[in-house]
């Protein structure tokens, strides 16, 4: 008796990782489908009827007629079947309805802050660090004028998914930066 209940607990394991890894299961499921005929919700009724069943099944008294043993099983299987339904449907329901940010373009590299870790030379690329979404991300950097490292920039075009058109927003220095290597006045 116990192995029916497995069998069926099995089906209820079954259905749930085939429509995780499947999608819904032809016109089982419908992937709108919310509440108590969702597939996650059939799946864990089906798992807590079969495995609540099986364990009732295994510590109920061998002397008990076959009915009541299976009408107490099937009630036990329904106890913890209930439940587990329920969570099922509110968890689908909060991962369907989770807040997430929208991906990030280049337009939402326009106004950033960064660094310039790559000397920019005016007629060329260098490279800077710029905060974005929380994250520091490297991009080609092109200014109208020469920027050196550690220059702190502001972004005022995307010129690509991988390039930017920056602004220093350095204070002006009475005395420009020395080339690395080169003579100190």
């Amino acid at each position: 008796m116990a192995a029916v209940f497995l069998l069926v607990g099995a089906l209820g394991i079954g259905v749930l990782l085939l429509s995780l890894f499947a999608g819904e299961i032809g016109e089982f499921g419908h992937p709108d489908a919310d509440g108590p005929f969702s597939v996650p919700a059939i799946a864990a009724l089906l798992g807590g009827v079969g495995f609540g069943g099986a364990a009732a099944s295994a510590v109920l008294p061998e002397a008990l007629p076959d009915a009541v043993t299976v009408l107490l099983a099937l009630a036990v299987g329904l106890a913890v079947a209930v439940p587990l339904a329920w969570g099922a449907v509110r968890l689908s329901r909060a991962l369907k309805d989770m807040p997430t940010q929208e991906t990030l373009t280049r337009h939402h590299l326009i106004g950033a802050q960064g660094v310039v870790i790559s000397a920019v030379p005016c007629p060329g690329f260098g490279e800077v660090r710029l905060s974005l979404a929380g994250q520091q991300l490297k991009f080609a950097a092109r200014s109208d004028v020469p920027l050196p490292t550690g220059t702190p920039v502001y972004v005022v075009d995307a010129l690509s998914d991988t390039a930017v058109e920056v602004v220093s927003t350095a204070p002006d220095l009475p005395h420009p930066l020395p080339e690395p290597g080169g003579d100190h006045p």
